[in-house]
């Protein structure tokens, strides 16, 4: 585990600079989080990794989801990643997932692929959903097992409060699995002992007016 580093004394005029400076940023979060309600369940969004897949909200359920908005000119943000890079090898086989959102105005595509390759976590480059696009950066959402928001903040995650905030996630149980539709559990079973399905188990198609 790597050593925290101490910080010295501050002067008033950087503690005056220091509270501008969270006044912005929490203004800045609020516009960025107006659907976003800690609690509540996450909206669902839509991105595209550097790779080219295509992943949304669901495709993460029943795990532990932090999604990470950056860009290559932030310099805590080159910080955070290699920490996220770090705890998610640690903490994978949990069910714990972590998705960076570039911003827009970062590298192209092609010099920001090499990056993916160095890191075990999903890399986007188009997002679209109600999140919208923060002005502060880093800014963290977690979303827990069951879909529901769990922590919006901007600024940089350190190792202390990642595990203030996804231990407890990941200790939680996942969510139950969906029942099966009557009829395909009687199409699985019927396959398995080699008896015919009734057709009455399958819902008619809609009837169009």
């Amino acid at each position: 585990m790597a050593a925290l580093l101490r910080i010295g004394p501050m002067s008033r005029r950087t503690v005056a600079a220091g509270c501008l400076l969270l006044v912005m940023a929490t203004g800045g979060l609020a516009q960025a989080s107006e659907a976003i309600v800690v609690g509540k369940p996450a909206p669902n969004f839509h991105a595209q990794t550097f790779t080219g897949q295509k992943v949304s909200l669901a495709d993460y359920r029943g795990e532990v989801l932090i999604v990470n908005y950056w860009a290559t000119w932030c310099g805590p943000c080159r910080k955070e990643l290699p920490l996220l890079d770090s705890y998610l090898r640690a903490q994978s086989a949990h069910g714990m997932r972590v998705l960076a959102v570039t911003d827009e105005n970062s590298l192209p595509l092609g010099q920001l692929k090499p990056l993916s390759k160095m890191v075990s976590f999903d890399m986007a480059w188009r997002f679209s959903g109600p999140y919208d696009h923060p002005h502060v950066f880093p800014t963290n959402y977690v979303i827990d097992r069951n879909g529901v928001v769990r922590y919006a903040e901007a600024g940089a995650f350190d190792l202390d409060t990642l595990n203030r905030v996804i231990v407890p996630l990941l200790n939680a149980p996942p969510p139950p699995a969906p029942a099966p539709h009557p009829a395909a559990q009687a199409a699985a079973q019927a396959a398995a002992t080699g008896e015919p399905v009734s057709e009455s188990l399958w819902s008619e198609p809609p009837k169009l007016r």
